[in-house]
């Protein structure tokens, strides 16, 4: 075998997308950061009045830019709600562009799922980073460029999905639109077209199977051999989800955490239990939201995000309001920092209960291990007494009779009681009766008042 076919064997075997970044040293890592950072400074300083004005409120020059400590002591932080300001006072993009506007090549939004959406401007070399992210997911989950995938997606403005779709061009994969079919027609056109990757967000993939159990289709039997899954939290967040999804389609499910205005920046691991930051288009930190100083390694905090891939409208110390454990090192060989169950909850959406802090996945997993518990159900957070609370909405499973729904209510507190040490209000509701969402679903009813969201949300 000629030498170049032995090396395409041996990297089609290879877990790693790009072995020598993937793998990279700490050391190396931390050297190449600066580099970056120190570039990025100088050219958002130069180019965005956003920053400018920013760093001389602050004096801040790009060359106080030494460490990896200056950066992120010195570099004020960013927050979307900074964003959406200036975009409502001077629409589309305000004042925060660093490419001239005739260089923008694609627009897309955030979903708008915690307010008014942000918009986000695209260079045609944003959205060929952006794309690259997703590969180094996909080839670790085994997706190769025979594959095709199928986007059980409403093509619209949201950005998510159309930087997956950057990515699967990137892999030279064939790519099939599920466009505006209604569920019925998602899986009417897999058993047709024959995909073998599923892209939505993963409770859309439950949704799916449950319509699919009704048409009498075993998904298990489809051309499908890989799911994956953004949007929201996944697989490899919630091990319930990801056996109820694997079992559906007798699929391999797979997970990347991102952000809309950030990038993909976050692929699942081999080992199905987090995600890697991708560290060749993202630096990142964590922070404790309350005082702002930065956590240690394994500890819980605010994920504190710089982005390398948005050139026309950079996100520099960008507050992401998701509470994660940030660790180093991993059995599957990647040197990128590695968040073991993806996002843990939110600054915005984790309450305090009777002195108990209570996550949303940690909820979600109760939920999801449940035996008679559908994929179906909502948290509600109220504040009363001077106290919030948090109770949980959920429809139980058709083949549960109607007599037994408060056995089983009782049966999912009790179960939360042990597990988290706080007991919440636990309510069964009639199938049918919840939201069923295409993108991003809203797991999380927030009724407090505004001012107290507003809190918890700086």
């Amino acid at each position: 075998m000629p030498r170049w076919e032995q090396h395409t064997a041996a990297a089609r075997r290879s877990l790693f997308w790009n072995a020598r970044m993937e793998r990279m040293p700490r050391a190396e890592l931390d050297a190449l950061h600066l580099a970056k950072l120190r570039g990025l400074v100088a050219f958002v300083y130069e180019r965005s009045p956003y920053y400018r004005r920013k760093f001389d409120e602050r004096g801040l020059k790009p060359r106080h830019i030494a460490t990896l400590d200056d950066y992120k002591r010195l570099v004020p932080l960013t927050d979307k709600q900074d964003f959406i300001r200036l975009q409502s006072e001077r629409p589309p993009y305000g004042d925060t562009l660093a490419l001239p506007f005739d260089l923008v090549a694609h627009h897309v939004e955030t979903s708008g799922s915690t307010g008014l959406p942000l918009a986000i401007p695209l260079s045609a070399y944003d959205t060929e980073r952006y794309g690259e992210s997703w590969t180094y997911g996909f080839w670790a989950h085994g997706i190769r460029p025979e594959d095709s995938f199928y986007f059980a997606f409403n093509w619209g403005n949201f950005a998510g999905f159309w930087s997956c779709y950057y990515g699967a061009r990137r892999m030279g994969c064939r790519v099939i639109s599920g466009g505006g079919a209604d569920s019925q027609g998602h899986i009417k056109n897999i058993l047709r077209l024959k995909p073998t990757v599923l892209i939505s967000t993963p409770t859309f993939a439950l949704r799916l199977a449950t319509v699919a159990k009704e048409m009498g289709v075993d998904l298990r039997d489809s051309s499908i051999r890989f799911t994956y899954h953004a949007g929201e939290p996944g697989p490899f967040a919630l091990p319930a989800m990801k056996r109820q999804i694997d079992e559906a389609w007798g699929a391999d499910s797979g997970e990347l955490l991102g952000i809309a205005e950030i990038e993909a920046f976050a692929p699942g691991c081999p080992e199905r239990d987090g995600v890697h930051v991708n560290e060749m288009n993202v630096f990142a930190w964590s922070m404790n939201p309350a005082t702002g100083a930065e956590v240690g390694d394994g500890e819980v905090g605010e994920n504190i995000i710089t982005s390398y891939t948005n050139s026309a409208q950079p996100l520099l110390n960008y507050r992401s309001h998701d509470l994660v454990r940030s660790v180093g090192g991993c059995a599957c060989g990647r040197t990128w920092r590695k968040l073991p169950g993806v996002v843990l909850g939110r600054t915005d959406f984790m309450v305090t209960v009777r002195g108990t802090n209570v996550y949303q996945t940690a909820v979600e997993n109760l939920l999801g291990e449940h035996t008679g518990v559908s994929p179906f159900f909502q948290l509600v957070l109220e504040h009363a007494d001077g106290n919030d609370r948090m109770t949980v909405e959920f429809e139980p499973d058709p083949a549960v009779a109607r007599a037994d729904w408060d056995a089983l209510a009782r049966a999912v507190g009790d179960r939360i009681h042990k597990a988290l040490h706080v007991r919440l209000e636990v309510n069964p509701m009639a199938p049918g009766t919840l939201p069923r969402y295409d993108l991003k679903t809203k797991r999380i009813i927030d009724k407090r008042p505004k001012e107290l969201r507003r809190e918890l949300d700086r």
